[in-house]
């Protein structure tokens, strides 16, 4: 890009960052039906409903979702769709949604959030039925065990809050929050088991939610009362934490867990499983249950999830368990080319017109770092520029005033290139057309016409053309030909000549007498069919040509017929003595007299 080109853009980028710094949030249940009441733009931003039309307001959105419409007449900004805060934004909270109100006349960009408030429309779901523990029967009363929690897709107060089992005479219940603030159970001693009495107890575990009115869901726990076994197993890191490359292969190992347990024999056999797993962790995440290698599932995406906390479990033959944390961070990769979305196209733009507004368009790249870091231009040999504006919006722009009849059609490559390893781009190809005014008059091919016309010619006769060009298209090309009035022979010049307004060709409308007159001009006019019209001129002069239409007259002798011409001729004159002089005239020229 140009030095002069770099400068101009980070000036013009700051003053649309400081133009468009205000931003709007609204708010709005999720699964409110469509067309619902968002909020009145115009009175947010200060202005008359009537200037949302005026100035060309729109709004757009990240991936050209048309979650919402603007109504130009009131200025209401509704819902054009039902939204699913979970399918949005799943756990995230707040869930936002990015928008941009547009103007263009002046351009103008005000961002806009979205919240998508959670409803309680999801009841908390153990991914399994039954849980079964295997608990040693001299297990002191007051000892914890931790269960499988279940899950619930709303957020917030929405969310599950606390859990009870029933029976409970032998066990109660406790609630604990995760530092991610998600409610696990744990099972606890009220008093000491016997196997021999109650060799398996069956209890229901209940999550609740904290919506109004709560939603709830149930599984079964199974409890096996076993033997002493008096070892549980112990890892040898209680926390894990990895780096993983988004296009890593499935099937890629993760991590290898390593525990270990002091008991022999059946008690000292350790089985990895995974623990407290959701159903994304379940489908990414395999452990094998005897090396303990944790392999990958499915191939991973950066730009969806950055990480990932997997509870790994590991049980002995005789129930006991231990459990650490792999931390899974994904790493990105520059795996996603940049993307650009055209909000605004204007084809043709008319010609010689100061600095136009062609296009304005988004670019987006979902990659983070400098896979993320766009660079946008377009070719250096083309009279457009390229301006920043806020949230990586661009408008293009002519450099000055067009020439159609200099150029008519312009091909225009737009370049996206990121700034990672490598380089990924995307070009979009668009086509500007200019289209023409009035700027160009009628041109004739000559200055002066010479045209020649024999004297005693019919009326009506051909005697030549005129001829214009006009450099622009259209109607504003359309030649029409006519005569300056002026006057020739004390007659109007229309009496004498006459001209076909279409192809210029001209007429002499009288037979003309060399003898009278032997040359004469005018003026013939070109003008365009534009508005205003422009002319030219040029001048036409007309050469009578000479015809033998004049016999010799004899000045003298005199030829009355009456009296002879008598000369006396002396007696003594010599050869070559002059007797007389004939004298005789002709009307024509040349030859011809």
């Amino acid at each position: 890009m140009k030095p002069d080109r770099q400068v101009i853009y980070l000036v013009i980028l700051l003053w649309v960052c400081e133009a468009g710094s205000a931003t709007g949030r609204f708010s709005v249940a999720e699964e409110m039906e469509v067309g619902s009441f968002v909020a009145n733009v115009a009175k947010t931003l200060g202005l008359e409903v009537g200037e949302l039309s005026a100035r060309g307001a729109r709004v757009l959105s990240e991936d050209n979702r048309r979650y919402l419409q603007l109504n130009l007449e009131t200025g209401d900004l509704l819902l054009r769709e039902k939204l699913d805060r979970e399918e949005l934004c799943g756990p995230v909270e707040p869930c936002l949604l990015l928008f941009q109100i547009l103007l263009e006349k002046p351009f103008q960009i005000i961002p806009i959030e979205l919240w998508v408030q959670d409803i309680n429309d999801h009841s908390p779901a153990f991914l399994e039925t039954e849980m079964l523990l295997k608990i040693p029967e001299n297990t002191p009363p007051g000892t914890l065990f931790s269960l499988k929690n279940a899950e619930d897709l709303d957020v917030g107060e929405n969310n599950i809050q606390n859990y009870t089992i029933s029976p409970s005479s032998y066990f109660q219940v406790h609630t604990r929050s995760s530092s991610e603030g998600n409610k696990y159970p744990e099972l606890v001693f009220n008093k000491a088991l016997d196997r021999e009495e109650y060799p398996e107890i069956r209890l229901t575990l209940m999550a609740l939610d904290g919506g109004s009115p709560p939603r709830s869901g149930t599984t079964e726990v199974r409890i096996l009362v076993m033997d002493i076994n008096d070892n549980a197993p112990v890892f040898v890191q209680s926390r894990y934490e990895v780096q993983v490359p988004e296009n890593s292969p499935i099937g890629s190992l993760v991590v290898t867990v390593s525990a270990r347990d002091l008991d022999i024999g059946n008690n000292g056999q350790i089985l990895y499983s995974l623990f407290h797993r959701s159903e994304e962790i379940s489908k990414t995440f395999e452990v094998n249950q005897n090396s303990g290698e944790v392999r990958m599932r499915k191939q991973l995406d950066f730009e969806t999830i950055q990480s990932y906390e997997v509870d790994i479990e590991a049980i002995d033959g005789g129930g006991l368990s231990g459990k650490c944390t792999v931390v899974v961070q994904v790493t990105d990769v520059n795996d996603n080319p940049p993307g650009l979305t055209i909000s605004s196209l204007t084809s043709p733009i008319s010609e010689n017109l100061p600095e136009t507004m062609v296009a304005v368009f988004k670019t987006r790249d979902r990659d983070s770092g400098d896979n993320g870091k766009m660079v946008c231009f377009i070719q250096d040999d083309l009279p457009f520029i390229l301006k920043p504006s806020v949230d990586n919006f661009y408008t293009l722009l002519t450099e000055g005033a067009l020439d159609r009849e200099s150029k008519a059609e312009y091909n225009i490559t737009i370049t996206v290139m990121d700034l990672g390893t490598p380089r990924l781009k995307t070009e979009h190809n668009i086509t500007v057309l200019v289209s023409d005014i009035n700027d160009n008059p009628p041109v004739f091919t000559q200055t002066l016409y010479m045209l020649y016309l024999q004297e005693n010619n019919s009326p009506a006769l051909h005697i030549g053309s005129v001829s214009a060009s006009d450099r622009d298209s259209g109607t504003n090309a359309k030649v029409t030909y006519s005569l300056l009035s002026s006057e020739f022979r004390d007659l109007p010049l229309f009496s004498y000549i006459s001209i076909n307004s279409d192809n210029g060709h001209l007429y002499i409308l009288q037979s003309l007498d060399y003898e009278a007159i032997q040359t004469f001009h005018f003026t013939v006019m070109a003008t365009d069919g534009g508005s205003p019209a422009l002319s030219s001129q040029a001048m036409v002069r007309v050469m009578v040509l000479d015809e033998n239409d004049n016999s010799p007259f004899v000045l003298y002798p005199l030829q009355n017929g009456t009296a002879p011409c008598n000369d006396l001729v002396p007696r003594a004159a010599e050869p070559g003595y002059l007797v007389t002089k004939v004298v005789a005239v002709d009307g024509d020229s040349g030859q011809n007299s």
